[in-house]
Formats: C-alpha cells, structure tokens, sequence
C-alpha cells in the first residue's frame, strides 16, 4: 500500500467525508507521478498516450514506476513529474487523469472537470496585507489534520526557508488568529511559502479556517518570542536537495517537459 493507495482507501470508506476527499487530492498533487507516453521525450517535449473513455479523452498516471510497467505488459517510456505540475499542464484541455488503473487499489478516473478543479486550487494566492502581531503566544485549538497537513507541505518546500513556527498571535484592534512565520525565507520564495501554507488549509478540509503567514529574519526580536512559544517545523535544507544527483530532462518532478 502507498501513500496514494491509503488516501484512496480512506476516501473509499468515507464516500460522504469531503475531508478524506480533499486529503486525497492533496495526496495525489504531491505524488510524483510517472506519466505513460507514446514514445521518448524530444528536448523538454512529450507526448503523453491518451485514451478515450466514454465521450472523454484521459491520460494514464501510475504512482509508482512498475505499475506502469505492469498495466503495458513491458517496459514503456514515461516521464515523471508532480501532481501539481501534471495538473497545471493539463488544466483548460479537457483531459482527465487515469490513476494506477487496474494495476493498484487506488485505480481511479478522474474526469477533466475535477483536473481543472485541483488546478485552480493549487493555484490560489492568498491575500497580502500589511498586519504585525502585538501579542505572540503557543498555538492552541488546532486539529491533528491540519498539523499534519502543514507537516507535509513544509517537508517538501526544499530550501525555500530554514524553517516556520506556529503560533497564537493578537493583532492590533483586537484580532486573534493563528501564524506560520516562516525564518530566513529564501529571497523570492515568499509567495510559494504562503501558497503551500494555504494549500494545507484547503486539503485540510478545516472549514472556515484561517491562517496568517509572515516572513521573518533569525536576528528579528521576534524570532526569539517564536521559538520560545511556536510549534517548530524544519524545512529541508538546499544542500540537501543539492547533494542529489540532476535527474535526466523531463525526469524532474517539479520541472516539467511540455506537452505536444
């Protein structure tokens, strides 16, 4: 069983449960998925084998190398990229996805609407507004799912800061609500922080939930109120992704090759 297969399993069982559904898709964006081909990538180009089912065009995903291999019947070229860049790709084409179909317990269809649909939400930019916090204290009342959730985003934001702290935080006038402060963000990748972060909020399924996102420096004063209060969370470091070996182009799951 993979991570795909339980996120299928649970939403399986719960048919009724949007928060096993929207943890699901969460799962399958942050997949690396290997996408079945007609034949090799030319430069940065693919050209993805795709399948009419019922009136609509689908192109077939596996989650793990050898299903692929298995569902063909041999060895078969694909290109490997992300959930979320497949989904970015594909979006507005009126394709769909066919996930580890007959080859795993997580065989799916997912039809081009809800393709679009994990597009738009992935792609959603949170609000950037100009606020300080007056009061920082230990976060309090948040569900496990959302922790986790926020866990598993941030484990995958490779060098994009050195690491975040949730905490409580009372803003002037009054209001209460809870922050990611991200330290030591790496220079650009503010945006891609907040959306991650909002990300979790959404595939969390906490309805009507809100959180706040800021960016920080270790020699702020604040940073010491943070740690000293905040639940931690370490990103991974850039070398570490450095010390990895460059994959083959179009292999890379977050630089994807085009489709043609």
């Amino acid at each position: 069983m993979t991570p795909l297969d339980q996120a299928h399993a649970a939403m399986a069982d719960a048919p009724s449960d949007d928060a096993a559904r929207l943890r699901f898709y969460d799962r399958l964006a942050g997949s690396e998925l290997f996408l079945l081909l007609e034949a090799e990538a030319i430069g940065d180009r693919i050209r993805p084998q795709v399948f009419p089912v019922e009136a609509q065009d689908f192109v077939l995903v596996f989650d793990r190398e050898e299903r692929l291999t298995e569902f063909v019947g041999h060895q078969a070229p694909y290109a490997a990229l992300s959930g979320r860049r497949l989904a970015e790709m594909l979006a507005g084409q009126a394709i769909g996805l066919g996930v580890n179909l007959g080859v795993a317990p997580s065989s799916i269809l997912i039809e081009a609407a809800s393709v679009d649909w994990l597009a738009a939400t992935l792609a959603e930019a949170p609000e950037e507004v100009e606020e300080h916090p007056e009061e920082i204290t230990a976060p309090l009342g948040l569900p496990d799912v959302l922790l986790h959730a926020l866990d598993a985003r941030l484990a995958a934001a490779n060098g994009l800061a050195r690491m975040a702290y949730l905490v409580g935080a009372t803003y002037r006038g009054g209001r209460r609500g809870h922050l990611l402060a991200f330290v030591d963000p790496l220079p650009g990748a503010e945006p891609a922080l907040a959306r991650a972060a909002a990300a979790a909020l959404t595939f969390s399924g906490v309805a009507a939930g809100s959180l706040d996102v800021g960016f920080f420096r270790a020699a702020d004063p604040v940073s010491a109120r943070l740690a000293r209060v905040g639940l931690r969370f370490d990103l991974p470091a850039a070398a570490e992704v450095a010390a990895s070996p460059p994959a083959a182009p179009g292999m890379d799951p977050d630089l994807p090759p085009r489709l043609r």
